[in-house]
């Protein structure tokens, strides 16, 4: 591999001014505290669609071909 960068592939980071100042852990906290919702909120949805496309499924193809046997 080589190590050599060019100038249009350096990150954003590499440049002090483009780096956030650090926060207290306090202020971290708060920040995070409430971080998980979203994802949680996203994950309810994408989970609750799916049985419903599972009880679609069931209903409207299985159920009316009667029982196996």
């Amino acid at each position: 591999m080589s190590a050599i960068v060019h100038e249009s592939d350096r990150s954003a980071a590499s440049s002090a001014e483009h780096v956030s100042a650090p926060i207290e852990s306090d202020a971290a906290a708060e920040a995070l505290r409430h971080g998980p919702r979203g994802a949680f909120f996203v994950a309810g949805i994408s989970t609750a669609l799916l049985f419903v496309g599972w009880l679609a499924f069931y209903f409207l193809l299985f159920m009316p071909r009667g029982s196996v046997g």
